[in-house]
């Protein structure tokens, strides 16, 4: 068997952080449009003689408009971000109403945080729309907001959203030169099973427990406990998923903690380098999301730091009930998905694995047909689908392989089963790339060894444990084939290596 082993700990987190992988460059590209589109938000509202407040108000919507709108096209994208103040500004004047009636604010941000989470069940859109609507509220709560400061507010608002939209679908759209990424829709049931109702439940009742303990905690930055269990439940969906990510943003969070009273607190809010490090934190934000929970947190309390000093309320004090408040969060978050509605681990990714082996079946297939003549197959989406299905299941993983788990023969397993998944999504797309070549052509050998990896997988998916290590390998059905291709022969080593990985997976799944 295989044994994989990977460094955990600090370095490991900063490795993941700042040296993993960029294809494409695209997580530099999507930090560097942040800092500019931001930048240019924040100047037009000062530019249009916006209070602070207005500025500051009009960032945050720039830096959300560019951080969760993700729909799979430009124009998808453009509609989401038109559809922001549609959710947005109700939702502000709702929160600046209710400033003086706690027991009504309370509800409605508990009916906030339930809505947010259920309507991310129409994907990327709802979702987007879904972190508008908390945020701002979040954000009334934040600065405090009054209803006499609405109009300037919705104006500022506006602007950003405005001129980051002239940033990101103008001035720097990348995505016109890049193919849509292949995102597989979240697994769904009904009633309490469909994943949104079942989290919008869990992330209500975890709110409500935050929303107390951190009153008790402070009468006036309370909202914190909220916000930090309402950004646990995002991207998560099972019971070991949400704990690991409380304690990653408990941890980003002390870490930020400890830069802001080093570095923060000394500039007692001075324009100039504060800007300079609002600037770094919103590029650290973006650039580090897709790989460091841990590191985004760091930043997003550096930034919140720096904000507080703008307003001129920061003190070490703030910074400690800052932590007292997530810690609170976190653990309102824990109790939810152990004891209410809780999902496993191993049930989550149970359901990610087997689509995964379906896209390697799918790409096999598409594969197969495009050698033996096909022009209408095309195994390239599939391999993408591929990719994206394993970095949910990553996800998915988590716990399992985290430090802190105990079990390390589980820890093992899952490690070995996610280095294999990746052997087969390096063959994928090393046969992605031979059927768009045109001197590949059919061989009776490729249909030999699909089948054998068809037989494989359908084992693996939920047949008989065991049997893929008897499906034939190697030569001993290819034979009779009636003529070589250097497609064809390229082809055969990816569905080789494909055998061999489906192979050696049977012995870690039927373990687990």
């Amino acid at each position: 068997m295989r044994a994989v082993r990977r460094k955990d700990g600090c370095a490991a987190v900063l490795k993941r952080a700042f040296v993993a992988p960029d294809p494409g460059r695209l997580r530099l590209r999507a930090a560097a449009r942040a800092v500019l589109g931001v930048g240019l938000a924040v100047t037009v509202c000062g530019f249009a003689g916006h209070s602070l407040v207005a500025a500051v108000t009009g960032g945050l919507a720039a830096v959300l408009a560019l951080f969760t709108v993700t729909d799979a096209t430009v124009r998808g994208q453009a509609v989401t971000t038109a559809l922001l103040p549609a959710v947005g500004f109700p939702v502000l004047a709702l929160a600046a109403a209710l400033h003086d009636a706690p027991v009504a604010r309370d509800l409605t941000f508990l009916a906030v945080v339930g809505a947010g989470v259920y309507v991310r069940r129409w994907g990327p859109r709802g979702h987007s729309l879904g972190v508008f609507a908390f945020m701002t509220f979040f954000v009334a709560q934040f600065l405090r907001t009054t209803p006499g400061q609405l109009p300037e507010l919705y104006a500022a608002v506006a602007l950003s959203l405005l001129a980051s939209s002239a940033v990101r679908f103008g001035l720097w759209c990348y995505e016109h030169r890049l193919p849509p990424a292949a995102v597989p829709a979240p697994p769904v049931g009904r009633g309490l099973s469909r994943t949104t109702t079942r989290q919008a439940v869990q992330a209500t009742a975890a709110a409500a427990f935050a929303l107390v303990v951190g009153q008790l905690l402070s009468e006036q930055r309370w909202y914190w406990a909220v916000g930090a269990t309402w950004w646990i439940f995002v991207n998560t969906t099972s019971r070991g998923e949400t704990l690991v990510r409380g304690f990653r943003r408990g941890l980003g969070t002390v870490i930020g903690i400890a830069v802001g009273l080093a570095a923060v607190v000394p500039l007692h809010g001075a324009g100039v380098p504060t800007a300079a490090l609002v600037a770094v934190c919103v590029f650290g934000i973006f650039y580090s999301a897709p790989v460091s929970y841990t590191w985004m947190m760091l930043f997003v309390t550096v930034l919140a730091s720096l904000l507080y000093g703008l307003l001129g309320v920061l003190d070490p004090g703030l910074l400690a009930l800052r932590l007292a408040e997530t810690a609170a969060g976190a653990v309102g978050a824990a109790l939810a998905v152990a004891l209410v509605l809780p999902v496993t681990t191993d049930a989550v990714t149970d359901g990610w694995l087997q689509r995964a082996l379906h896209a390697v079946h799918a790409c096999t297939a598409q594969t197969a047909a495009r050698l033996a003549g096909d022009p209408t197959a095309d195994p390239a989406p599939r391999a993408a689908e591929l990719e994206a299905l394993l970095g949910r299941l990553r996800t998915a993983v988590a716990p399992l392989v985290h430090p802190l788990n105990p079990l390390r023969a589980r820890k093992a397993r899952a490690r070995q089963v996610l280095a294999l998944l990746d052997d087969c999504a390096r063959e994928a797309r090393g046969l992605a790339a031979v059927a768009a070549d045109p001197d590949a052509s059919h061989d009776a050998r490729l249909t030999a060894a699909c089948r054998r990896v068809e037989a494989a997988i359908e084992t693996l998916v939920g047949a008989v444990p065991g049997k893929a290590a008897e499906a034939p390998t190697g030569a001993s059905a290819g034979a009779a084939a009636p003529g070589h291709h250097p497609g064809a022969d390229r082809a055969l080593v990816h569905l080789e290596g494909l055998e061999r990985a489906l192979a050696a997976l049977a012995a870690p799944l039927v373990r687990a």
